[in-house]
């Protein structure tokens, strides 16, 4: 593992139960990230899919998936080589919805590596504005 990580946490206007099937199903993932084929599911591969272009975009492996309170995998895109990074995701009810944190670890280090940082530093966060637009319907 390396030092770099991100880490970014959201309020959602949803319970946990719809949070986690926007994490884990297809048909809600491809609202706001990206399609796989199947539902995510512990000890799975994970294969994430253009949703406009079908192209293979993210691979890795489902370690964990604790509905509705916990999943992680596994997480390597083109840029990164053979590297391997880890995403985790927690889930947690608050008054009025869900606390969705994630953290993104494991990512490449050096000068050279950061761009990838910044870039998907900034993916995630066009991603969590379409999670948002997509739950709550433009009502934020």
């Amino acid at each position: 593992m390396t030092d770099t990580k991100l880490r970014k946490t959201i309020y959602l206007k949803a319970p946990r139960a719809m949070v986690w099937d926007y994490l884990t199903q297809p048909e809600h993932l491809a609202k706001w990230f990206h399609a796989p084929k199947s539902a995510l599911a512990q000890g799975e591969k994970l294969e994430m899919f253009g949703t406009t272009s079908g192209d293979l975009l993210i691979r890795g492996e489902v370690i964990a998936a604790r509905a509705p309170d916990y999943l992680e995998y596994t997480f390597t895109v083109g840029p990164m080589g053979d590297a391997t990074s880890t995403v985790k995701w927690n889930l947690r009810d608050v008054p009025g919805g869900t606390e969705l944190s994630l953290e993104h670890e494991g990512l490449p280090q050096g000068a050279e590596a950061f761009g990838l940082t910044l870039a998907l530093d900034k993916g995630w966060d066009d991603h969590f504005m379409q999670m948002r637009a997509a739950l709550h319907g433009g009502d934020d």
